[in-house]
């Protein structure tokens, strides 16, 4: 990623260094909106939604953190003894993990990750990162790769919300044109802009509970339970069959 396009690094980073920042989501009908910001992306174990923490208790020992951005799924459980390498596709949120004491990093894309079998236990997808799996086909690749990288009894912990409970028109609207051109409904096209920075444009996967389910049927997982965080939001909690 080039530097102009590390829009979600550069925040981060003046983040860290304490600056007031604000994030902005675009989307490809036009549709703009701030996002929650880093304050959602450096919040403590405490401040987490509830869905959230009760996710940790089905974290094991090895963990991959896809998507880790400034560190704070991957840092609590790194203090509390588990082994975590963390990646994501910015370098500059990467250089924010390693400034904050995160010990396993590496610069990858979400889409290019490639491990050893059985390199781990846990593959965590929190803060709606189930999203970078970007549409079906490649989630259920994605998913038979996390399959070969993981231990017998491993999880998934993956986050994300149904874009179908919203009353927003443009939403709404913009569930029905992606339907009419065979995209599911909260396969969204979005880029992230913070001052002159963007990120290139990329699709980003929210999903209802039973399209989870149908997407994650046949991949070697199924979902074990749901753990319901606030709103739409909501945490997956996927084992491997047999």
């Amino acid at each position: 990623m080039r530097d102009q396009e590390d829009a979600v690094g550069h925040l981060d980073w003046d983040y860290y260094r304490g600056k007031d920042v604000q994030e902005v989501i675009e989307r490809d009908d036009g549709y703009i909106d701030a996002s929650g910001g880093p304050q959602a992306y450096f919040a403590s174990f405490r401040h987490w939604p509830a869905g959230e923490r009760r996710a940790m208790r089905h974290a094991r020992s090895r963990v991959l953190d896809v998507g880790c951005g400034a560190g704070r799924v991957a840092l609590h459980l790194q203090g509390k003894g588990y082994e975590v390498t963390g990646i994501d596709n910015s370098p500059l949120a990467i250089r924010v993990c390693k400034h904050r004491g995160l010990r396993r990093t590496r610069v990858v894309p979400a889409d290019q990750v490639a491990f050893p079998g059985n390199s781990f236990d846990t593959v965590v997808l929190l803060g709606n990162n189930f999203g970078l799996l970007a549409n079906r086909p490649r989630a259920r690749l994605m998913l038979r790769r996390f399959h070969e990288m993981t231990s017998p009894d491993a999880h998934i912990i993956a986050g994300s919300l149904n874009p179908q409970d919203t009353d927003n028109p443009f939403h709404l609207a913009y569930h029905r044109r992606n339907r009419t051109r065979g995209r599911m409904p909260g396969q969204v096209r979005i880029r992230v802009r913070y001052q002159l920075y963007a990120t290139p444009w990329f699709d980003y996967l929210f999903v209802s509970k039973a399209e989870m389910r149908g997407i994650v049927r046949g991949t070697g997982w199924h979902v074990r339970e749901f753990l319901d965080c606030e709103g739409p939001a909501y945490v997956a909690i996927l084992e491997k069959d047999g």
